[in-house]
């Protein structure tokens, strides 16, 4: 079984210092904690490099800028403090979080005089958000009665952390019902997305993928679209109806911590996995694609 986040030996970076990892603490009362008022990443490495460092690094100043948080360091102090971390804690490959949160010097709603912090962790538990043979043989998914809402109602293009409340709820609707992860829809009905990744479709080799107009465009949904089209794949963006999932041949989620994991059904709708199949073909190329940027 994993440690606990909170007993853990290393560093984590925080506010310009590397501090022992049980002692990077906040008080309870802090604005970020009781108003979920964050921004934050997602990153991997791969034998000691973050992939697409600074496009992670770019995103999260572009989610502080739409939720109205300054980060008080630059990008290339971000960037260069992640590579620092990575060779203090000596980890090649890793997961890679970090996060901006309005601190304790006030409190309530308004942010007039709060306090900006910054940190960053590394760990190497998160192998995988799935366990690896789910991935091969495919996840199973079901429809979450959670919505992806409106963009005029939620910041959807920040990584920021109060939407991700019904990602949690969805998560676990989902594994209470003996699933792996959920189908999102969004506020129209559309097919948005997993809990915490992007979704493709696959119809004979043509890809599939729902517009994100109101959901986080990943930085890996992006990089898996360039890759498909490299290698000759018929891509279309578009709106896609629930009862339309029926007729796509194969399934598969992508984002950084589940990078590309086949789907082998949705609700009472199954899609075709194993070796033989463009998703796990899609996989092993993404694999490559990551160790190759190294």
């Amino acid at each position: 079984m994993a440690k606990s986040f909170d007993n853990r030996d290393g560093w984590i970076w925080i506010d310009g210092k590397f501090v022992p990892w049980r002692e990077a603490t906040m008080h309870v009362i802090t604005q970020g904690l009781h108003y979920a008022s964050s921004v934050f990443e997602g990153e991997r490495a791969y034998n000691g490099k973050i992939f697409k460092s600074i496009e992670h690094t770019d995103r999260l100043f572009q989610s502080a800028k739409i939720v109205g948080i300054n980060i008080p360091y630059t990008k290339d102090e971000i960037n260069n403090s992640k590579n620092q971390l990575l060779e203090k804690m000596n980890l090649k490959n890793c997961y890679v979080r970090p996060i901006v949160w309005r601190g304790s010097n006030q409190m309530g709603i308004s942010t007039a005089n709060a306090d900006i912090h910054v940190a960053i962790a590394v760990w190497d538990d998160w192998a995988s958000y799935f366990k690896i043979e789910d991935r091969i043989e495919g996840l199973k998914l079901i429809t979450s009665p959670w919505k992806r809402p409106s963009p005029e109602t939620a910041p959807s293009q920040a990584k920021a952390s109060g939407p991700y409340l019904i990602c949690t709820m969805s998560k676990e609707f989902a594994e209470q019902k003996g699933y792996h992860d959920a189908l999102m829809l969004d506020y129209r009905n559309y097919v948005a997305e997993g809990t915490g990744a992007n979704i493709f479709f696959i119809k004979d080799n043509n890809i599939y993928t729902p517009i994100a107009d109101c959901f986080l465009n990943g930085i890996t949904r992006k990089t898996v679209i360039e890759m498909l089209k490299k290698q000759g794949f018929n891509l279309t963006e578009k709106h896609i109806l629930p009862d339309e999932v029926k007729n796509y041949d194969e399934a598969f989620l992508t984002g950084t911590a589940a990078e590309i994991t086949p789907i082998k059904s949705i609700d009472n709708v199954s899609f075709a996995t194993g070796e033989k199949t463009l998703s796990y073909k899609f996989m092993n190329d993404f694999t490559d694609l990551v160790n190759s940027s190294i």
